[in-house]
């Protein structure tokens, strides 16, 4: 990161924001946010990848690299455009709690209102509208028809279709075109006003001098546009099965390791045409946010190969990445971006090397440093200014659930390193975070709100309670806020 000022941020994803319709939306709740950030003197904004959800509702299993989640788009907006009027909402269920959404409601009820909204709509008519499609041509088309087909498949992984359209054989692509053409056009008028009203969003943080940091994962799914499209890119049989599949060791999260299930890539092929295709995916990424987190880049170095059919992720090996020659390739093609690397597990010379060679800034979570009395790496003391520093990641329980289940020696070497009180922890681990010389901090809300396991994001390697928690609109009050600014100014960021 190139900002010489020490600096803030809150980590939330918009999943999370309150809103009336089951999910946190680009609407007026997210430019409220936005308000409460800069009243709480922050200066970044982290939110999880925007692009739509797959398997597990995750945002790290998408349907697209490129495709924005449509249900981020405000319906409340669509009524001010004339697509929807109140009357159309009569009888829609998106859910009854307000903190948690329900995915299965919420499907159900969006495509309904969004089928109404493509009905009503004049997009095609639109300069706006036509630029978009002219700028985003080279994943835009793929990944509408790939949604359209989908659909037609009764959303089945495009490894179950037909094998005409699995192995894309043109005169089946042109088929298909022809008869899902208004469906193909539902899916564009899709992407169209997620980017309009998401663009809109970051114009008016970065007027009130909140930078959007987004995250991208290292790996896409199988069941997505990306791999359909292209799996000459990927590590796939003859059958298009994937030979190995991605995941980790054993480690802090999992004893059995992480099997992620994502295809792996072919690093030669990527490498022989220049790596186009990452050249492209993060210079899409620098337009979306101001900073890109990229998602397990210890991936780039080396990456745990998992025999595909295996249960768990335990019978892996290690294999060589790419290294710097992508990131070199990347930089002369795009120049620089601002790009925090998510550095976090097992921890080698050739990645510290990469790290160095790139000039990325890492990742340090206090959480990681309380470990039987060990001198960590993760222990603010041993911060590097070019790092960014966090209480805790999406991955992480929160501080409060986490601080209840540490060993009580742990819990008594912690109470000392932060001179912490036994009756409020909390303030005073985050404050230990914000005395460090890392350059940025970021806070999950939950923990300045001292939340506990209730509002944990996510938790590796399960599926099914993840990625629903979501913020009331009372929680983020002004008192809160006036304390967030308080910290930040003590420690001058």
């Amino acid at each position: 990161m190139k900002h010489n000022e020490r600096a803030s941020g809150i980590l939330l994803p918009i999943f999370s924001l309150p809103s009336n319709y089951g999910i946190g939306t680009f609407g007026k709740e997210a430019y409220g946010f936005i308000d409460c950030l800069k009243n709480a003197k922050q200066k970044y904004w982290q939110i999880l990848p925007l692009c739509p959800t797959g398997f597990g509702d995750s945002p790290y299993q998408s349907f697209s690299t490129f495709a924005g989640n449509p249900y981020f788009i405000d319906l409340d907006m669509l009524i001010d455009e004339g697509l929807l009027t109140r009357a159309d909402f009569e009888g829609v269920d998106f859910g009854s709690n307000p903190r948690q959404i329900d995915y299965i409601k919420l499907r159900a009820g969006r495509n309904q209102l969004f089928r109404k909204a493509f009905a009503n709509s004049k997009h095609c008519n639109m300069k706006e509208y036509l630029e978009f499609i002219d700028e985003n041509a080279s994943w835009l088309e793929d990944y509408c028809l790939y949604m359209a087909i989908k659909s037609r498949f009764n959303d089945v992984s495009w490894t179950e279709w037909d094998d005409d359209i699995k192995f894309r054989h043109p005169e089946a692509i042109k088929g298909y075109r022809e008869d899902l053409a208004e469906e193909i056009e539902l899916h564009r008028f899709l992407q169209f006003y997620f980017t309009r009203q998401w663009s809109a969003l970051k114009e008016y943080a970065n007027k009130n001098g909140i930078r959007i940091i987004g995250d991208i994962p290292i790996y896409v799914a199988m069941d997505s546009a990306d791999v359909w499209t292209d799996p000459s890119l990927f590590q796939l049989d003859e059958s298009l099965n994937p030979i190995s599949v991605a995941g980790v060791p054993p480690d802090y999260f999992s004893e059995a390791g992480q099997l992620w299930g994502n295809p792996l890539y072919d690093w030669e092929r990527h490498a022989r045409d220049g790596y186009s295709w990452w050249i492209k995916r993060i210079g899409y990424a620098a337009k979306l946010y101001d900073t890109v987190r990229i998602d397990h880049f210890k991936g780039f170095d080396s990456f745990w190969a998992v025999p595909y059919g295996d249960e768990t992720a335990v019978n892996g090996q290690w294999c060589k990445g790419p290294g710097i020659d992508l990131f070199r390739r990347i930089e002369k093609h795009l120049g620089y971006v601002d790009i925090i690397a998510e550095d976090l597990g097992v921890q080698t010379d050739s990645l510290h090397k990469l790290l160095s060679e790139a000039a990325y800034p890492g990742m340090k979570v206090i959480q990681f440093g309380f470990d039987n009395g060990n001198d960590s790496n993760n222990l603010p003391h041993n911060y590097v200014q070019e790092s960014v520093a966090y209480t805790g990641t999406h991955d992480n329980a929160t501080l409060l659930e986490w601080y209840k289940g540490l060993s009580r020696v742990d819990r008594d070497f912690l109470r000392q390193y932060c001179r912490a009180s036994f009756n409020n922890p909390i303030d005073a681990i985050i404050k230990t975070v914000f005395q460090s010389v890392a350059k940025l901090v970021i806070v999950p809300i939950q923990d300045y709100l001292a939340l506990g396991g209730e509002a944990r994001i996510n938790v590796p390697s399960t599926v099914g309670d993840n990625w629903k928690w979501r913020l009331t609109r009372c929680q983020f009050k002004k008192s809160v806020q006036r304390r967030i600014a308080r910290i930040s100014e003590t420690y001058f960021r």
